[in-house]
């Protein structure tokens, strides 16, 4: 039977359906088609994760690895420092008992040093009571004389409370040459009068009361302590004060010099240290001088010696010249003597009868 598409009876409805099983089935295949790239690309990135998942569980492996090497170090760190901890810590428990009884033995020191200064306190409000009665202040004024010369000078360089002709009595007389009488003044009432003034009037008046009160020491001791033909031509006033001294030199040049014109060198202690090793050197040298003139003496006297000593040998030598003279007189007669003898004994006293 041949077919014949024009004699072919064709259903409108069957031809509609054959035509949408063909575009049925042909999104069909391209759907598979797509599926089967899609399943093929997964199927690829699933071995690329498979291949990464490996590469990660080797990384995580070589990480534990990693870090349990780490943790090993971690703890083997964390010994040592546990030991150095230990150690330190002992250490500073020494070093902190070796502070803390340092920090005692400071202590112990603080409290004697305290301990001084309380009794430093206790002579000094003494020293204070001592400066405010003018006997004692003499007397402090004459130790500090006495404790400056006995350091700067031998002890038969001066003497204490030597009395001169005119029956006064000078807190020290240096033995120069010609002797320097030393004597010790205080004026401290005037000098604090001037410290506490309030305004310039005071002040005015403190200083001239200072001026008057040294004025009036200075002019005691130029009349007693200056003595021609007996002391020196000056003498010293001793100011026991450095801020005393400073003051009057400061304020009260007038003074200084009608001191210069008295011929009374006022001195501190300071400059009277400096005035003393001066005339330790001046003394020295006199006693030098003196000992020259001594050797002097001995040297003439031994040449006087050394002349009579002279004489004497020559005397000698006379009396020794006489005694050999002597001798060979005495050789001369012993010699005949012995001849004399020798013919005796050869005599014939038989012949001779």
């Amino acid at each position: 039977m041949s077919f014949d598409p024009q004699t072919w009876p064709v259903d409108p409805w069957l031809a509609a359906l054959a035509l949408l099983g063909v575009l049925v089935l042909w999104r069909v295949a391209r759907v598979m088609g797509d599926l089967t790239a899609r399943l093929s690309a997964l199927d690829t990135r699933l071995t690329h994760l498979a291949d990464t998942q490996n590469q990660l569980s080797g990384g995580l492996s070589q990480v534990a690895q990693g870090q349990a090497q780490t943790v090993g170090l971690v703890e083997s760190r964390l010994a040592d420092l546990g030991r150095y901890m230990g150690q330190s810590l002992a250490g500073s428990a020494e070093s902190t008992a070796a502070s803390v009884g340092a920090l005692r033995e400071r202590l112990q020191v603080i409290d004697a040093a305290q301990a001084k200064i309380e009794a430093l306190s206790s002579n000094v409000l003494g020293l204070q009571d001592i400066l405010s009665n003018k006997q004692a202040r003499g007397a402090f004024g004459e130790v500090q004389l006495e404790a400056l010369l006995s350091d700067a000078l031998p002890p038969d360089a001066f003497s204490l409370q030597a009395t001169l002709s005119n029956g006064r009595r000078v807190d020290a007389l240096i033995r120069m040459p010609q002797p320097i009488g030393v004597d010790a003044k205080f004026p401290l009432e005037a000098y604090r009068m001037l410290i506490a003034a309030p305004d310039d009037s005071a002040r005015t008046a403190a200083r001239r009361a200072l001026a008057q009160a040294l004025r009036a020491h200075i002019r005691a001791i130029s009349e007693r302590y200056i003595l021609p033909g007996e002391t020196a031509e000056g003498a010293l006033m001793f100011l026991p004060s450095e801020a005393v001294y400073a003051e009057m030199h400061a304020s009260l040049p007038e003074v200084v010099r009608e001191a210069f014109a008295a011929r009374v060198w006022i001195v501190s202690p300071t400059t009277l240290m400096a005035t003393l090793i001066t005339l330790r050197a001046t003394l020295k040298d006199t006693r030098l001088r003196a000992e020259a003139q001594a050797v002097r003496r001995e040297i003439a006297l031994m040449a006087t010696d050394a002349e009579r000593l002279g004489a004497r040998v020559a005397k000698l030598e006379q009396h020794i010249q006489q005694v050999q003279g002597d001798l060979g007189d005495i050789r001369i007669s012993a010699d005949k003597i012995t001849r004399r003898g020798a013919r005796l004994d050869s005599f014939d006293f038989a012949q001779g009868g």
